[in-house]
């Protein structure tokens, strides 16, 4: 793999490169697209022991959302999921809905990871390997600064058990989801530019 950056209109993201003869509509879809893709990679889930938390596919998804689709977008797109998850869609991890659930705080913290991470990647955080995991480990950071929280507010746990069954089980698949999206994202700029 290449770690080399592709220097291809500066300040954009990957969802910038669609074409935009109605781009009110196209933002309009990346939008929806990004909510149903975070909630359909939610059904994803794979329950760990000792933790009302389960192994899913939603950060994975939040994370590529944000980089390709910008703050803005990347934003409103988890905010969507989040406001139809609270209206009862069962969409959240395992088909679940709404907000009181243990694990809702780290959909808080998709949204805001989704928003950061858009808007290092309008500054070319996804262009090469080491950027884009840099990238991912911020966004990740994110999530379980609001999700570890909220699991030992909502769940009475102390902060160091929250630690032990909201983060320390996670960390070998978040770093599968980093080694992903650190083959993906810059591997879509290099056939951007080749394109270009």
């Amino acid at each position: 793999m290449s770690t080399a950056s592709v220097s291809f209109r500066p300040g954009a993201v990957l969802a910038d490169l669609l074409p935009a003869s109605a781009s009110r509509v196209r933002d309009i879809a990346l939008v929806a697209g990004g909510a149903a893709l975070t909630g359909l990679a939610a059904q994803i889930a794979v329950p760990v022991p000792g933790s009302p938390v389960p192994v899913t596919g939603q950060t994975f998804a939040a994370l590529l959302v944000g980089t390709a689709f910008g703050a803005r977008r990347g934003f409103l797109s988890l905010a969507l999921y989040a406001l139809v998850g609270m209206a009862g869609v069962p969409w959240f991890a395992g088909g679940t809905s709404g907000a009181g659930g243990a694990s809702f705080g780290y959909v808080l913290g998709m949204l805001l990871a989704a928003t950061l991470v858009g808007a290092l990647a309008r500054r070319g955080a996804d262009r090469s390997v080491l950027r884009t995991a840099g990238t991912m480990v911020l966004g990740s950071a994110v999530i379980y600064a609001v999700g570890v929280p909220y699991l030992a507010l909502s769940t009475g746990m102390s902060y160091g058990a929250a630690v032990a069954a909201g983060l320390t089980p996670f960390l070998i698949g978040d770093a599968l989801k980093a080694a992903l999206a650190m083959g993906l994202l810059p591997a879509a700029w290099q056939l951007v530019g080749r394109r270009g």
